[in-house]
């Protein structure tokens, strides 16, 4: 029985080690996890509409860069959208956006009480363009969203909705006290989170 509660106190210390948000010192990890840990995100562009035009705008858009679970997702912010969408309308025009998520849509900063704002409630801020998916990447960015956002599939298809993926030019991570950390694409997608 005691060989048995080690095994299975040794088991549980392995799990909680996968599931622990990486170190402020691993940004590009951490950018990954915050990433595969949130459903959606606030997308900022330029606005192409009228009596707004050339001003930020921000709106929230559901998104995923893989199926949830410990398998940490491709990296890639990958979204289902439709020009009928406001926003859809602005990357039109302009296809430069930036895209903000955070662990504050998760229970990791309610469970610490961290309110949104503090740094320990990481989020991540990426800066790029969306742009449409080829066909080759249409059925991974379909799985990925779809696995976690299945009412996506009855959406209206009359609205001509495709998908599309969020291509990131910069990084920025604040996960800690000291401001900001900046992570290139090419240390992001060269970690597992």
């Amino acid at each position: 029985v005691a060989r048995l509660l080690l095994l299975w106190a040794a088991s549980g210390l392995l799990l909680a080690a996968v599931a622990a948000i990486p170190p402020p010192e691993e940004a590009a990890r951490m950018a990954r996890y915050v990433l595969h840990s949130c459903d959606w995100g606030a997308l900022a562009t330029l606005s192409a509409q009228e009596g707004l035009r050339g001003r930020p705008f921000a709106n929230i858009f559901s998104l995923s860069d893989g199926p949830p679970g410990p398998c940490g997702g491709s990296g890639v912010p990958y979204l289902y959208l439709t020009d009928m969408e406001i926003s859809v309308q602005d990357l039109e025009v302009d296809s430069n956006a930036s895209l903000t998520v955070s662990l504050a849509q998760t229970p990791y900063c309610r469970k610490h009480r961290y309110d949104p704002q503090n740094p320990l409630c990481a989020h991540i801020i990426f800066a790029g363009s969306i742009v449409k998916v080829n066909d080759s990447e249409a059925d991974l960015a379909k799985k990925a969203l779809f696995s976690r956002h299945p009412e996506m599939e009855s959406w209206p298809k009359d609205h001509n909705w495709f998908f599309a993926k969020f291509n990131i030019t910069n990084i920025w991570v604040l996960d800690y006290f000291g401001g900001l950390k900046i992570v290139t694409p090419e240390e992001y997608y060269s970690v597992k989170p």
